[in-house]
């Protein structure tokens, strides 16, 4: 009896193949959109995911200043070079604590000129923040000390100043100082912020400090704790150690501000996951407007049909069957719609993740639940219009022109 229902629904589809491709438009549409949203928010989630992990989920930074409303000043004294120190000798359980400044700058080589951000740092930078080198080398012991013009490039700032030439060993002038290239770093791409991660140049702390800055500031420090090391205890004692240094007294709110990777890390993902689940809702709703559409075809073909019906019901047809036929109709609609919107959402979803660079993380769950919405949609909807023709009059539907 099924098979007969779902031949008669296929046969009375082909008979309006142009309509009931119209219909099915909602629910193509519909279940694309949300496993393209849901698939795209799912890439986007791991994109952030992995370039945090970058940074190491045990990586704390600490800035001075305290920022959002109603929070003390972000004008608060700035870190210098014995606040590292201290970190230094007296944290515990971690295996880098860094310093960094940073300020965009005009770095020029032959008439190629570029405003990038360069970085006064030391050579733990590099491994906090899991830079790698394809040639030259990191800054010697000498040069970090005495504060030697000498600088690091992103794989962005080689190509726009060098173009294909070899750039180790040559000079380029940063804020007017010329500095000698003495490493690229290995390309890393945009970040999921959509900033140039390989547009950067990285000097020596102290040579950024004397002849670029202008001063002995330390914009952030960032702490590396061990693996296994908490970074809570390691945040707690920075926290103290800093109070401390900066004669906070008790009571007293702190001029800086400690930041946990990990804490941020869980909360991009948290915020990317609700967003998904938002653009997912909204697409959902077009599933709704297609189930509309199927209820209206359904009752037009009712209508068109009101002779063929009587006539079924005439010759001993039950109204179980009646009803199983237009029920099924409806249903082979929307399934068929919801094929073809699995097909259209993937392929969406795979030109989507490459063109905004992000992973294609396909989740089969939202794949089997928008499929079943659909379904379920041609059930819920069909039902009314299948309901009306089995309860027609037959006197009456065969009287019907």
């Amino acid at each position: 009896m099924l098979y007969e229902a779902i031949k008669l629904a296929l046969q009375a589809i082909l008979r309006n193949a142009l309509r009931s491709f119209l219909t099915m438009m909602g629910i193509m549409i519909g279940v694309g959109a949300v496993i393209a949203m849901v698939t795209i928010g799912n890439g986007t989630t791991a994109k952030v995911a992995a370039d945090l992990a970058k940074l190491g989920s045990n990586m704390l930074s600490v800035r001075p200043g305290q920022f959002g409303p109603g929070r003390a000043s972000a004008e608060a004294k700035p870190f210098n070079i014995r606040d590292v120190e201290a970190l230094k000798a007296q944290l515990r359980g971690v295996r880098a604590v860094v310093p960094t400044s940073q300020k965009a700058t005009t770095v020029v080589y032959g008439s190629e000129n570029r405003s990038t951000p360069v970085i006064g740092t030391e050579n733990g930078y590099f491994i906090t923040h899991a830079w790698q080198l394809t040639t030259g080398r990191r800054f010697l012991e000498s040069e970090i000390r005495g504060g030697r013009a000498a600088c690091v490039i992103g794989e962005t700032v080689r190509d726009k100043l060098f173009g294909g030439d070899e750039s180790i060993g040559r000079n380029i002038r940063v804020n007017k100082i010329s500095c000698e290239v003495i490493g690229l770093l290995a390309s890393k791409g945009q970040s999921s912020s959509g900033t140039d991660q390989d547009d950067i140049v990285i000097v020596p702390l102290r040579m950024f400090q004397r002849r670029i800055a202008g001063n002995s500031d330390v914009a952030t420090i960032w702490v590396s704790a061990e693996d296994g090391t908490d970074t809570a205890k390691v945040q707690a004692d920075m926290e103290r150690l800093l109070r401390e240094r900066r004669n906070i007294t008790t009571g007293k709110e702190d001029d800086f501000s400690v930041r946990d990777m990990k804490q941020i890390a869980q909360t991009q993902t948290a915020t990317t996951t609700v967003l998904t689940g938002l653009l997912a809702a909204v697409a959902g709703v077009s599933l709704l407007v297609g189930g509309i559409g199927i209820m209206n075809i359904m009752l037009v073909s009712v209508t068109e049909r009101t002779r063929e019906i009587g006539i079924r019901l005439a010759i001993g047809a039950l109204e179980g069957q009646v009803l199983t036929q237009f029920l099924v109709e409806a249903v082979v609609l929307s399934g068929l719609g919801g094929l073809v919107g699995i097909v259209l959402g993937l392929g969406l979803a795979g030109l989507a993740t490459g063109a905004l660079e992000v992973p294609f993380v396909l989740d089969p769950t939202i794949v089997l639940i928008a499929f079943a919405f659909s379904a379920i949609v041609g059930v819920v909807f069909g039902y009314f219009p299948a309901r009306r023709a089995a309860h027609l009059d037959p006197i009456e539907a065969l009287r019907h022109e």
